[in-house]
């Protein structure tokens, strides 16, 4: 990627962009020094510092799994990793299939990946069938925040209500019912941070 890095730091930052190809998030410095051989979570660590100095990557230090692999025009690029409903929840779909560059106000929200809007049961919030939503990994959420949810193998787009103990995905389209169900069987995959139109 750059005559800067030498064939160790050529051979982490490989790690670490397959990792994020294959999973659609960076690895955590435990996996990441699985990855490339080393014995502690702060090899990891002090390589990738290393590679952020040659500004190749990104890291936020406040968020869990916060890396982002900078390609060679220093351009954002978010991993683009399948469909999710904006009505019925559907089958996640995760492998990469294209990565896309972001505009810079959108950059500055830390987004993790991006998903392909199915549906129009977000209408109301202006996110329409076709758009692309931007998502920052996280499994906790607070309510009234837009959440991209897991239901058993699917996913959904929905903001997030409690009605007692039960979490309540509402739609922002009066055609559609909320889903409705116990808080312990909703998993949160992420926030809606932003949208790119496609």
């Amino acid at each position: 990627m750059s005559k800067e890095l030498t064939q160790r730091q050529e051979e982490v930052l490989a790690a670490l962009t397959s990792y994020i190809e294959d999973f659609g998030i960076a690895p955590s410095h435990v996996e990441l020094a699985e990855l490339i051989g080393v014995k502690s979570s702060k090899a990891a660590a002090d390589h990738l510092k290393a590679l952020e100095r040659k500004n190749v990557i990104e890291i936020y230090p406040d968020k869990p799994r916060g890396i982002r692999v900078l390609n060679q025009q220093n351009e954002f690029e978010l991993p683009l990793v399948g469909s999710v409903a904006a009505g019925l929840p559907i089958e996640a779909i995760e492998n990469v299939e294209s990565y896309v560059t972001i505009p810079e106000v959108m950059r500055r929200k830390k987004p993790t990946f991006l998903l392909r809007v199915r549906g129009d049961s977000m209408i109301d919030e202006g996110i329409l069938d076709g758009d692309l939503i931007a998502v920052r990994k996280s499994n906790t959420a607070n309510v009234g925040e837009i959440v991209v949810a897991r239901i058993d193998d699917e996913v959904t787009v929905k903001r997030l209500e409690r009605q007692g103990a039960n979490a309540v995905l509402q739609p922002a389209n009066d055609n559609y019912q909320p889903i409705i169900l116990p808080a312990e069987d909703l998993a949160i995959e992420g926030h809606f941070v932003g949208l790119i139109r496609a």
